[in-house]
């Protein structure tokens, strides 16, 4: 059976290219000339994958990737920008909101297939590994009381694929709603006015972030970026409202998630406050290990001085004298903790 690729472009001549070269590669093609058709046949047909430009009448690339993330059917198909920008704050605004890869007009037939074979196959590992064939999730209001029917809905959601290094959203950015991470770890962390960076927290497996920002600001009020490879995936902020609406139990467990991310954090400030530089570092990693539930863990001298509030060539001094100390090997990025008790124990 063919797979099927929707098309949405009101240029009629790269439309009908673009088709063609499609065609051509034995995929099926669907068209529509403007963002607001291209919505109801996405509904309608649910293709396998989605080519949309960006400036459009009617509707706008934006707002059709927009709406299809809000239909649980149509928000897990892989999504592709085409786009005469090359501004990388457009293109950095399509893929905070969802889209999986973009081509820059003109492109060639071997960017458009590589591009989308490319996704087809994420896609396809993606379903194998999330077990997406069992079954859909009929509706949002259907019970959900607990993080662990919470995470289930969103594995039929869109998972997003960052690289290492790859920011998800920067502070200031318009919340899109709560994160899970799926796999790899996600580093929260804010700029000061001098530009150094401040580490808040470091997100991993079944983590959830954003909350506040989605549910209280309504804008980020930090930076979210894939410390490795990682996967995450998004529930928007009017379909968790409408969950914690349904749940009075849901929304005491992001009550009580919300107040021990603040207890963390005024635990950091105590610690910069108070701690010596000793001490400090010898909390972080602590910290550091049990977020990789691991006394053996690769983390950069920056990432480091980041989530202590220490310069670097601090925590390089610092380092070597524990490493002096036997309190712990270095080898590169890697540490391993040799003496937890006496790191715990670290005189302030």
């Amino acid at each position: 059976m063919k797979q099927t690729i929707l098309i949405i472009e009101d240029n009629k001549d790269i439309r009908e290219s673009t088709s063609e070269i499609l065609e051509l590669a034995n995929y099926q093609t669907f068209v529509a000339e403007n963002g607001k058709i291209g919505v109801e046949l996405a509904q309608k047909h649910l293709p396998d994958l989605i080519v949309c430009d960006i400036m459009m009448p009617e509707l706008d690339g934006y707002g059709v990737l927009y709406l299809l993330s809000k239909n649980t059917e149509t928000a897990i198909i892989p999504f592709i920008f085409l786009t005469a920008k090359t501004e990388r704050l457009d293109i950095r605004k399509g893929m905070e909101m969802g889209a999986d890869d973009y081509l820059t007009k003109p492109f060639d037939d071997i960017e458009l297939l590589n591009a989308i074979e490319s996704r087809l196959k994420k896609q396809n590992k993606q379903q194998t590994f999330y077990g997406k064939g069992i079954k859909a999730i009929e509706k949002l209001n259907e019970s959900v009381n607990d993080f662990e029917s919470l995470n289930k809905l969103l594995l039929h959601k869109k998972v997003r694929h960052l690289k290492k290094g790859q920011l998800l959203y920067y502070d200031g950015d318009a919340s899109q709603g709560l994160y899970l991470v799926i796999t790899g770890k996600i580093k929260i962390s804010k700029m000061t006015e001098d530009g150094r960076e401040f580490v808040t927290a470091i997100k991993h497996t079944d983590d959830y972030f954003g909350i506040f920002d989605a549910l209280v600001n309504k804008i980020h009020t930090e930076n979210a970026e894939a410390l490795e490879d990682a996967d995450v995936c998004l529930l928007h902020k009017d379909q968790l409202d409408l969950l914690l609406m349904e749940s009075s139990i849901l929304a005491m467990k992001f009550i009580h998630l919300l107040s021990t991310n603040l207890y963390q954090k005024e635990e950091q400030l105590v610690q910069m406050a108070y701690f010596s530089v000793r001490k400090r570092l010898a909390e972080t990693l602590i910290r550091v290990g049990e977020i990789h539930n691991s006394n053996c863990f690769k983390i950069s001298r920056n990432d480091l001085a980041a989530m202590a509030g220490m310069a670097t060539e601090t925590v390089s001094r610092t380092l070597s004298d524990f490493k002096d100390e036997k309190l712990l090997e270095k080898k590169g990025s890697e540490i391993q903790i040799l003496a937890i008790e006496k790191l715990h124990n670290m005189k302030n």
